[in-house]
């Protein structure tokens, strides 16, 4: 059940209200002459809640801009009013203190859109900020307040307009990360399944995961399957967080109705056995999944 636009809020205030203190209610604004535009486009111009999207952002430096010390970009999505449903704030690949001038920065992130209670047009704003000081500095564009502008519109769909996955056997509870109640993730065990209906064309599968690399000598390996042939095989060799992609031709799919991908590592471990409480059997950590038709 999709919770109301006011349960969620409830939900995720702490989180809200830590954003905006960091980026936007507690900003200063650093006086000036613009340092840079700021652009965005997206993958999709319309896309269904839950859904990833490729952000593609862009800064063209201006001539005799100068920068002291490194900014995070502000990325906000706002509604119809104005009003801040989430953000993508985060440290630019090339930090700011080595932009040039004239230069063009441009770079991609992909973004899951989070099942928030709206529908319809969203502004994507844009902006520079000390993340110690909360100064924001001034860019060329259309300022929508606090040195925040408006760079491009997303239209927000229904998840229904997706292919929707059902959890099965093989997954541990959700569960929500302490200081950020928009971020979920479910562990595997050995085996976890996901269901969804027959798509009958190409699909492309987005894993959002991570995996305890310091537990398994050799790395993990990681095997997707559907309808028991196996799709994909991939080896986590980082603990850092990663976003796996799997194309699937409808050939493989075949004529069924419904489908089951099983999502199996190859070995699990127990927390408990390392130092910790937690006696579940796990596997690796997932924070999305999403088959998208081609």
């Amino acid at each position: 059940m999709i919770p109301t636009r006011k349960t969620f809020r409830l939900v995720v205030v702490a989180f809200a209200l830590g954003v905006l203190a960091a980026t936007a209610i507690a900003c200063g604004r650093k006086s000036g002459p613009a340092v840079a535009v700021p652009s965005a486009t997206a993958s999709r111009q319309r896309a269904p809640l839950g859904s990833p999207v490729e952000m593609t952002y862009r800064f063209q430096v201006a001539p005799d801009a100068k920068f002291d010390r490194n900014y995070r970009v502000l990325v906000h999505f706002v509604d119809a009013n104005n009003e801040l449903m989430w953000t993508d704030d985060h440290d630019p690949p090339t930090p700011t203190s080595q932009w040039k001038p004239g230069q063009t920065i441009e770079y991609s992130r992909t973004l899951f859109l989070p099942v928030y209670p709206y529908l319809g047009k969203a502004t994507i704003q844009m902006g520079l900020y000390d993340a110690k000081t909360q100064e924001r500095l001034t860019l060329s564009g259309k300022d929508t307040g606090q040195h925040a502008y408006g760079v491009a519109t997303i239209e927000l769909l229904p998840q229904s307009e997706g292919i929707f996955l059902v959890y099965g056997a093989g997954w541990q509870d959700q569960e929500v990360a302490a200081d950020n109640a928009t971020e979920e993730w479910r562990w595997t065990q050995k085996d976890a399944v996901l269901t969804f209906r027959n798509p009958q064309r190409d699909i492309l599968i987005y894993l959002d995961a991570d995996g305890r690399t310091d537990v398994f000598t050799p790395p993990q390996q990681v095997s997707l399957a559907i309808g028991g042939q196996v799709v994909d095989t991939f080896t986590i060799t980082s603990p850092e967080r990663f976003l796996h992609k799997t194309r699937v031709p409808a050939a493989t799919l075949g004529s069924g109705e419904m489908l089951e991908l099983h999502i199996t590592p190859d070995r699990t471990f127990v927390p408990a056995e390392h130092g910790a409480s937690d006696r579940r059997e796990l596997g690796i950590r997932v924070f999305h999944v999403f088959v998208e038709g081609q």
